[in-house]
């Protein structure tokens, strides 16, 4: 169970939002690079990204601090000798152009949200061309998608979408609950966990996530295919340690033992 620290980007700085709204932004950071680094630094495997004003205004709104949080992860893999962590990035991405940019910058990942809902078409041509690094984002409130920076709720279901583009070959969906993004009052662990049964493609959790318990809760339903959980305002306000958290996941998903069972075998 991955444990996965949000950066969004809101005119070049960390926020995060309440319920998706612009106006209830509360500001982290004005240095994403070391953010990234702090996060690095907690034991973070992978970061996510998410550039808010993209995603209202359908295009790349801070390239300037996605650049430089891909240039902190490569100083501190460097530094620590260590590999570089996989990012990925949604918000505004609606072209194939955007998309192999972003690649080339050093993202692993490219996550498609809005433009799948409305132009499945392109979805579909972008996990044909960048196979393995396409993620979908489904974001729902009560069942339904909602698109454009969550402004617009859509007639569609969120498990009818995922069959449709896990057919695509997309590589994983994030599935966010928007009323509880932000507001901390925990993981909707039964729509995750159904939505996690209708695909055979891994699920990454959501919105919601206040404190170890929530990870622990999703640690247990891990088997039906949830790979991970984002957490963004637990981590910042320090309701959820991200270090121990993700030591406590490794150890009720036995992380640990398979990584001694392979040190032993390789020893072997």
């Amino acid at each position: 169970m991955l444990l996965i620290p949000a950066i969004d980007l809101k005119d070049g700085h960390c926020v995060r939002l309440k319920q998706g709204d612009m106006d209830q932004a509360t500001v982290f950071s004005d240095d994403p690079g070391q953010m990234a680094r702090h996060w690095l630094a907690q034991g973070a495997r992978r970061l996510h990204l998410v550039d808010l004003n993209g995603a209202f205004a359908g295009k790349p709104k801070n390239e300037a601090a996605v650049k430089s949080i891909i240039q902190a992860v490569r100083d501190f893999a460097e530094e620590n000798d260590t590999d570089e962590i996989p990012i990925q990035l949604g918000g505004g991405i609606r072209d194939l152009d955007t998309i192999e940019r972003y690649l080339d910058d050093g993202l692993s990942y490219i996550i498609i949200g809005t433009a799948a809902v409305k132009n499945p078409g392109f979805l579909h041509d972008a996990c044909s061309a960048f196979p393995g690094q396409i993620i979908v984002g489904l974001d729902a409130r009560d069942g339904k998608v909602a698109t454009d920076g969550w402004s617009k709720l859509s007639g569609h279901e969120v498990i009818d979408l995922a069959k449709k583009f896990e057919d695509y070959g997309c590589e994983a969906i994030v599935y966010t609950d928007i009323g509880r993004d932000g507001m901390m009052g925990g993981v909707n662990i039964e729509a995750t966990v159904k939505l996690a049964q209708s695909v055979s493609i891994p699920i990454i959790a959501s919105g919601g996530v206040h404190n170890l318990k929530d990870v622990e809760s999703l640690c247990a339903v891990q088997d039906e295919g949830i790979e991970g959980v984002i957490c963004g305002r637990s981590i910042y306000e320090g309701t959820l340690d991200l270090r121990s958290a993700q030591s406590r996941a490794d150890e009720l998903t036995g992380v640990e033992a398979q990584a001694e069972e392979t040190q032993e075998a390789e020893e072997e």
